[in-house]
């Protein structure tokens, strides 16, 4: 996927709104500046390329979706974009599954997701009803491991007992780590530090 492929399908979502490049940052919530022209390449020269994050955002804000934005990186009406790994929640706990860095080793099948460059992502099947009406039980999320999770988050988080569960980040600090349910029907869960094994943020999800 080239770099000025992508940056171009930006500017033709943000055209289909009638907005400006950084008035779909502004709608998505984002610094006006994030998808100016400026911001496509460093100081020295070198390509920039946009978040999973930022560009999850201004899909939404711009009400489109993954397929049709790969189908602009396309050039096309088809599908697009590469072939990312999917898992299920059960399978999520078994041992030896994820790397050290929540990154699944051991997936077989894949779905297609637009390549945003070279940021690791993988699809998670939901189950559950925990996150509803957000997710239901067979939603698709598409989470990316390694990315900075802050309070209100929607996140994926394993423990070290093996627990794989997609709740909002509460409150956190050195020793405690809140997990929140949208589902009223399910309490808040405290956990202690040493009982996450990792914790990656959801940027997108099937709706």
């Amino acid at each position: 996927m080239l770099h000025s492929q992508i940056w171009r399908a930006i500017d033709q979502v943000a055209e289909r709104r009638g907005l400006s490049a950084s008035g779909l940052a502004r709608a998505a919530g984002l610094d006006p500046t994030t998808f100016n022209r400026s911001k496509r390449q460093g100081p020295d020269g070198k390509p920039r390329w946009p978040s999973t994050e930022s560009v999850a955002r201004a899909l939404a804000a711009a009400e489109t979706s993954w397929d049709e934005f790969a189908a602009l990186l396309a050039g096309k009406s088809g599908g697009a974009g590469r072939a990312i790994p999917i898992v299920g929640m059960a399978r999520a706990g078994a041992d030896g599954f994820f790397d050290e860095q929540g990154f699944p080793v051991g997936a077989d099948e894949t779905v297609r997701f637009p390549d945003l460059g070279d940021e690791r992502v993988y699809a998670l099947e939901i189950a559950g009803d925990s996150m509803e009406p957000m997710y239901r039980a067979g939603d698709i999320v598409v989470v990316q491991p390694g990315a900075s999770v802050r309070r209100g988050d929607r996140v994926v988080v394993r423990t070290t007992a093996g627990e794989v569960m997609a709740k909002l980040l509460g409150r956190r600090n050195d020793q405690t780590i809140e997990l929140l349910s949208l589902n009223p029907a399910h309490a808040p869960r405290s956990l202690a530090a040493a009982e996450i094994d990792w914790i990656a943020r959801i940027v997108w999800a099937s709706q």
